[in-house]
């Protein structure tokens, strides 16, 4: 357990053990239930070491969980340009930390309002709220988006503009379910398919060119 991770569930956490408190003067059974969940949200705020490829040219996932989505979208944001999306989908029993796909620095950090549609509906890219992020070395600038959920309903951003990072280092987390894109060149080699798992920082996406 990492201390920052936690410390993003300290509400929870306060309001749980408040409400685990007060239920032993209910019933026991209403306190084993609520002790269950403080248990379920250590679960979720757990954030693992991950052994990263070193190889240079290799992206990693930059979320835990399930590859949706695999397509050529234009990235009107950042690069303005045709590039191939990798859509990861993640439960709410995934690890939730987002880390870097790439050595390199963060050239671009800006956050979306927007809905909370199921992080499995693809329209939730365009219309959920979101933080997107761009990563740029000498090799390539990937885009990265955080996308809440139906669920998930925060977004939280550690690092910023100017920052470099190595791969695999976090740079942030979605609290509750929701969905984390990565934007890759179209010159790059996708190494996943759609049904895949894949774990943050650690599972080879793409090979650049």
């Amino acid at each position: 357990m990492r201390f920052q991770t936690l410390f993003e569930a300290r509400w929870i956490f306060l309001v749980l053990i408040l409400l685990g408190a007060l239920s032993l003067l209910l019933s026991f059974w209403l306190a084993l239930f609520f002790v269950a969940l403080i248990a379920y949200t250590f679960a979720f705020f757990r954030d693992p070491e991950r052994t990263v490829p070193g190889e240079p040219d290799l992206v990693v996932a930059a979320a835990d969980g399930v590859v949706v989505e695999i397509a050529e979208y234009e990235e009107g944001e950042v690069v303005r340009e045709k590039m191939r999306r990798v859509a990861i989908f993640l439960s709410v029993f995934d690890v939730h930390t987002n880390r870097a796909p790439i050595d390199g620095r963060i050239i671009y950090r800006e956050k979306h309002e927007g809905l909370c549609l199921d992080a499995r509906n693809p329209e939730c890219s365009e219309k959920n709220e979101a933080m997107t992020w761009a990563f740029e070395n000498p090799r390539a600038t990937l885009v990265v988006r955080q996308i809440t959920g139906a669920i998930a309903r925060r977004i939280v951003g550690w690092s910023q503009v100017g920052d470099r990072l190595e791969k695999g280092a976090r740079f942030g987390m979605i609290r509750f379910g929701s969905r984390t894109e990565v934007y890759l060149p179209l010159s790059a080699t996708i190494l996943v398919k759609v049904g895949d798992r894949v774990a943050g920082g650690a599972s080879p996406i793409a090979r650049l060119s």
